[in-house]
């Protein structure tokens, strides 16, 4: 007998095993077909709720943990590890924490600062604004970060919204403080990071942090008791973890080389940032790096693609959110354009409809019986988000009525409260969910989020400007929309572009400036008396089919010059830079 028949018994399988494996393989080629993202949106949504339950438990255990407390037990933990590197100088954990400690000892003995008081930080990118908010946060101070390019008006405004005790400025903000200085509420102490101060009634603290002790401050004394407790307040965005390469500012030629440098990978983006990297001209080693992930929002298509072909294997992980929002979306599958995904299963705990807007009236649509209705996959729809004890809106400090204003109350039933993200949206066939434009009074431009009626209160502060309707419009290879303001002046007065160029860039940071301007004789309204912006915003700034004046802001100049076809030509070409 053979070697083969006596193994022959062992080789013959169960009749059943075959149907089975068929079946198998069936289910999976009809899961790749029917559900092509089951596994990916698995394992994200098991992610989120891993998160919620580790949030919950500290709830029940009567625990908060902030990113304060995960520095110090991480400083505890590795001491010596990088934790910022700014100019080529590494900052360790135990020296950030050690600096952190000088600032809460100082303010201790000096500030007269108690626990939940709220403290004003306006300072750029730099080491020292870690320092402080981290020293602020172990005495059990509300720390507001304040946006470094908003200034004079906007920035009082700021100020006033936080109600803070102390405001603490950078030494490279003493321009910006010396406008708003005389108008500051005299409670106010203001301190700056000096060690000299030309201001009277104005502290200096870089002399006092050297001086003082690195002993830490009593646990007892941070304010977070519930989740519910204010912890920041946010006039600005971007916050990190982990080692942080941290540079004055961004530098589209440097950037490829800093990252090896420094052995970056993970990177943080905004749309724009993106395009630039790729209007770089092309250099040799461009993808000799260990960036594997770039997390941000608001990147174009083109640049998406283009950026992944040139910079090599970096997964872009696009998402949507705000920081008093309570929706957000990750694109965890890299579904190029879209913001994220979502299903049945997230919808039942982040629950949000997509709702029909009148663009005329800037409000959304209710039928006759005054419910408002949702819109179809494929059609752009505003994005609601359910408010209830699992998703809260705490709403904006200092300011009510804005709050309110972002309540959608029965929206399609009685007693339902939606939150409004003011931003438009559509959701494709396979549940991809991509922005399609913002609402209202706000736009985005470079990135930042610009203020309509910010800007248009700055315009009319002129002598001969008796109205401005601001607005965002499309600028072909740009991300967002570049500003425009329609003016209408008082009689028997006559247009100043030189005042006008001087006053926005006074009163407001570059990228809110109006890039264009439009003189128009009357000012169009709509049914509900609201500025008419939707109709300007479709015809542009195209001087070939608007007869109004139109004049262009050419920074090679320092001045706004009359928009001719000719230098239209010249901004849709590139060969003048926005």
């Amino acid at each position: 007998m053979s070697v083969w028949d006596d193994l022959h018994p062992l080789l013959v399988l169960p009749s059943w095993v075959p149907g089975a494996a068929a079946g198998i393989v069936s289910m999976y080629l009809m899961q790749r077909v029917i559900f092509p993202y089951f596994w990916a949106d698995l394992r994200y949504l098991l992610k989120v709720l891993m998160y919620g339950l580790r949030v919950e438990m500290y709830r029940l255990q009567g625990r908060i943990f902030t990113i304060l407390d995960k520095f110090v037990k991480l400083a505890e933990k590795q001491p010596h590890k990088p934790f910022l590197i700014y100019e080529g100088k590494v900052h360790t954990y135990r020296d950030v924490d050690r600096r952190s400690n000088r600032v809460a000892q100082v303010f201790l003995h000096h500030g007269a600062l108690k626990k939940g008081d709220t403290v004003a930080l306006l300072m750029g990118n730099e080491p020292d604004f870690i320092h402080v908010w981290f020293g602020l946060a172990k005495l059990g101070c509300v720390v507001a970060f304040l946006n470094f390019n908003v200034r004079s008006r906007s920035l009082l405004h700021c100020v006033s919204s936080c109600e803070p005790k102390i405001l603490i400025v950078g030494a490279d903000l003493l321009g910006t403080l010396e406008e708003i200085l005389p108008d500051l509420q005299k409670d106010i102490s203001v301190w700056i990071m000096t060690k000299d101060s030309i201001f009277s009634s104005v502290h200096t603290l870089l002399d006092k942090i050297e001086a003082a002790s690195e002993d830490p401050v009593p646990v007892n004394r941070r304010s977070a008791n519930n989740l519910k407790s204010s912890v920041l307040y946010i006039f600005t965005s971007g916050t990190t973890g982990a080692t942080c390469v941290l540079k004055k500012k961004f530098s589209a030629s440097q950037f490829w080389s800093d990252c090896k440098k420094y052995n970056v990978t993970i990177i943080q983006y905004i749309g724009e940032l993106c395009r630039y990297l790729c209007s770089q001209p092309m250099k040799e080693g461009e993808k000799n790096h260990k960036v594997r992930l770039a997390v941000g929002n608001g990147v174009r298509n083109d640049v998406w693609r283009d950026f992944k072909n040139r910079f090599g294997s970096v997964k872009i992980c696009e998402f949507y959110g705000a920081t008093e929002g309570n929706i957000c979306f990750m694109n965890h599958t890299e579904k190029i354009g879209s913001v994220g995904r979502t299903n049945f299963f997230y919808k039942l705990f982040f629950p949000f409809d997509l709702i029909k807007y009148d663009f005329q009236k800037d409000e959304p649509i209710r039928n006759k019986h005054g419910w408002c209705e949702k819109v179809k996959k494929g059609e752009a729809g505003l994005l609601i988000s359910k408010v209830n004890a699992k998703n809260p809106f705490f709403g904006y400090a200092g300011n009510k009525r804005h709050t309110e204003k972002k309540l959608l109350c029965e929206v399609f039933k009685k007693g339902d409260l939606y939150f409004n993200t003011g931003d438009l949206m559509v959701q494709d066939h396979e549940n991809f969910l991509y922005f399609w434009d913002r609402i209202g009074d706000t736009f985005r431009w470079k990135g930042e989020n610009v203020a309509t009626t910010e800007v248009s209160d700055v315009i009319v502060m002129l002598d001969f400007v008796q109205e401005a309707n601001v607005y965002g419009v499309s600028v072909p290879d740009h991300e967002g929309k570049a500003g425009m303001a329609s003016l209408i002046l008082k009689q028997n007065t006559l247009l100043d572009l030189e005042q006008i160029y001087k006053q926005v860039v006074t009163y407001l940071p570059n990228y809110a400036c109006p890039l264009f301007l439009r003189v128009q004789d009357k000012m169009e309204m709509t049914g509900t008396f609201k500025q008419q912006k939707f109709r300007l915003v479709d015809e542009g700034f195209n001087p070939s089919t608007i007869t109004d004046p139109l004049y262009f802001l050419d920074n090679s100049k320092k001045a706004y010059v009359l928009l001719t076809k000719e230098v239209h030509e010249m901004i849709l070409s590139g060969k003048i830079k926005l």
